[in-house]
């Protein structure tokens, strides 16, 4: 009984949280750009990405899913299955059917879930692998901290729609295999790359050249939005007193309190150690940051992180281009520009921008949230075969990069999918007459 209240009690904190953001009324002229835009990415999810992954990805023979599709539409049945892969399919496919109610995406999800605990998990010493064969065999055994919280958050996000207690079981053991291995005790956060017994290794596996010293924004980040969606559904207080340990982590230390750029790499002391501008980790950042400071149900701290996330946002507009495109990245001590427009920074664009918009009320996020879209729509969705190209460049040349593979999953923009049509609902329930 104590659990139920408290659960219940957890619930209507989130929904009070929630609706101090989405609930508020709107001008119509903004509503109507906003169902316009509902529309659009609503007609996108459902006839464009998700209808790829089912057609193109599921692995009839070996079970799971393939673990490449190039750019050309060739299938790699040979390839490894790559961890973060599965469980971003795992994320999107459960938050599919939660939000749509097709039952067509809870098979696909499920089919990722039991694939994902019979091949993926480490029964003897816990956390999950990085990659397995194509036969489902492990193929790279270390454990990355990175890929770890994709799991947590795929498992709880499938727990969320389908109250499967197994998939919750789950994620509980990588959350406290990662709190046991993972934490740095003497400088706090998250180290990144551990073998298969958890013994720390000299490697980084995301970015630049590895230094064993470093961190990474982006493991916090996703360590973030992970430990976020497992309190949503096992509001636990050893869990939430780490997410808040992570948002103060971003809030003191991996926020440029100058610039409100992410420090991309840092030492063990938290001092930064690139000078890289990730526009695309920035605005992802801001819109994660405050939810999941709604989540943690701290008023004082959600407060501080609606400021910090708007101080975010403008900082990541530095990366907007004229066309209404997000270029992936700028050297700021060199002034050297990767003005590659990638298929992810536009989706994070999306939801940072109408995040920015909810927050602040100012239209010119709206507007810019829509030109990214528009770009997005004509340039980078695939309309003839489906799924999202990997990038275009700034003469709109499509890259050869893959269409599905290791990184290139329906997370990002099946994601910035389901939060516009969630969040315009929300605004529509807002408008309707008293």
């Amino acid at each position: 009984m104590r659990l139920i209240l408290l659960i219940t009690f957890f619930c209507f904190q989130i929904g009070i949280l929630n609706a101090e953001t989405t609930d508020k009324k709107i001008s119509d002229k903004d509503l109507l750009q906003l169902n316009k835009l509902k529309s659009e990415v609503n007609k996108n999810l459902t006839d464009n990405i998700l209808p790829y992954w089912i057609k193109n990805m599921v692995d009839p023979v070996n079970g799971g899913f393939y673990g490449r599709i190039g750019f050309d539409e060739k299938k790699y049945p040979e390839e490894d299955k790559g961890g973060i892969l599965n469980a971003r399919i795992l994320w999107t496919f459960s938050a599919a059917y939660r939000v749509t109610h097709d039952t067509s995406y809870l098979t696909v999800a499920k089919r990722a879930k039991d694939y994902i605990l019979g091949h993926f998990v480490d029964q003897l010493y816990g956390g999950t692998y990085r990659s397995v064969n194509s036969k489902g065999v492990p193929s790279d055994l270390r454990k990355q901290t990175y890929s770890q919280s994709f799991f947590i958050y795929a498992l709880s996000e499938y727990f969320r729609a389908t109250k499967d207690q197994e998939a919750l079981d789950a994620a509980k053991e990588i959350y406290n295999s990662l709190e046991k291995y993972v934490v740095d005790p003497k400088s706090d956060g998250y180290f990144e790359v551990f073998d298969r017994k958890w013994k720390r290794t000299n490697e980084r596996l995301i970015g630049e050249k590895s230094l064993k010293d470093e961190k990474t924004m982006n493991t916090h980040l996703h360590l973030l939005e992970a430990y976020a969606n497992l309190y949503r559904v096992w509001p636990e207080p050893k869990v939430g007193a780490r997410l808040k340990n992570l948002i103060l982590l971003f809030n003191d230390k991996i926020i440029d309190p100058q610039t409100f750029h992410l420090r991309v790499f840092l030492d063990d002391n938290w001092k930064s150690t690139s000078t890289i501008n990730s526009y695309g980790h920035d605005i992802e950042a801001s819109w994660l940051l405050v939810e999941a400071a709604q989540i943690l149900g701290d008023q004082t701290l959600l407060k501080d992180c609606e400021k910090i996330s708007l101080k975010i946002a403008d900082a990541a507009c530095e990366g907007l281009q004229l066309d209404g495109s997000l270029i992936s990245e700028k050297d700021y001590l060199s002034g050297e520009v990767n003005n590659s427009r990638d298929w992810w920074p536009q989706a994070e664009a999306i939801v940072g921008l109408i995040n920015a918009y909810e927050l602040s009320g100012e239209e010119k996020y709206l507007t810019k949230a829509i030109k990214c879209w528009d770009f997005t729509n004509k340039y980078l969705v695939d309309h003839k075969d489906g799924e999202w190209f990997n990038a275009v460049s700034a003469t709109r040349a499509i890259s050869k990069g893959d269409k599905a593979g290791f990184w290139k999953c329906p997370y990002h923009n099946g994601r910035m999918c389901m939060e516009v049509i969630e969040r315009v609902s929300m605004k529509e329930k807002a408008n309707r007459p008293k």
